[in-house]
């Protein structure tokens, strides 16, 4: 059962927070709201999809500063920032820096909750991608190295004849390491093979090592 999505929004100003909360949740999505980044971080589940939405200016760390915070520990939470016009240039900074958008103020509270959904929606895919990466990387690790041998010049483009001449076997050897990987891969189609080896990196073939 997937995990419901939450929205993080992180602003000094009471006002501004309670405003926040009562415009997101009437859309039904959770929202948990903090006034510094040391709250947010109390707040933060890192299970849960979501999006955060940060003002730059605050006491003590600042939206920029947490977001840099964010990402040394790794947290790759999209962040819509919310800015003044005179904020402008920080906020296109952290733009470059990562961000998923910036709202200036005064904004459309259509247009807000239109890119919070688009946050979630992009974390959200983000995450099934890791979880697929986690699942093939898991398959890859059952291969034997010899099946590692053959995918990797199978994913390369190689022929059976050609790897078979390379790791010094019989084509037909080389034929049922190829069905053994596409087995313990689950994969339906060379296609296939080759997207699961693209995911992780598995594109350049190891060098072949005494058996």
């Amino acid at each position: 059962m997937a995990l419901e999505p939450l929205v993080y929004v992180v602003d000094d100003d009471p006002a501004m927070r309670s405003s926040l909360r009562w415009l997101i949740e009437s859309v039904g999505l959770a929202v948990r709201t903090s006034s510094s980044a040391a709250e947010f971080y109390d707040a933060y589940t890192a299970s849960h999809p979501g999006c955060l939405v940060l003002d730059i200016r605050m006491p003590g760390m600042s939206g920029l500063d947490l977001q840099a915070d964010l990402k040394t520990r790794r947290i790759a939470i999209p962040i819509l920032i919310i800015t003044g016009y005179a904020e402008v240039p920080l906020a296109v900074r952290a733009m470059k820096a990562g961000a998923f958008d910036f709202i200036e103020k005064p904004f459309s509270d259509q247009i807000l909750l239109d890119r919070i959904r688009a946050a979630i929606a992009k974390d959200v895919a983000a995450r099934q991608e890791l979880e697929a990466c986690a699942a093939i990387a898991a398959r890859i690790a059952q291969l034997t190295p010899r099946e590692r041998d053959v995918m990797s010049r199978v994913v390369a483009g190689k022929s059976n004849k050609l790897i078979a001449t390379e790791l010094k076997l019989a084509t037909k050897t080389v034929e049922a390491h190829r069905a053994r990987v596409m087995e313990k891969l689950q994969a339906n189609s060379l296609a296939e093979l080759i997207r699961y080896a693209l995911m992780l990196g598995e594109t350049e073939y190891p060098p072949i090592k005494p058996r």
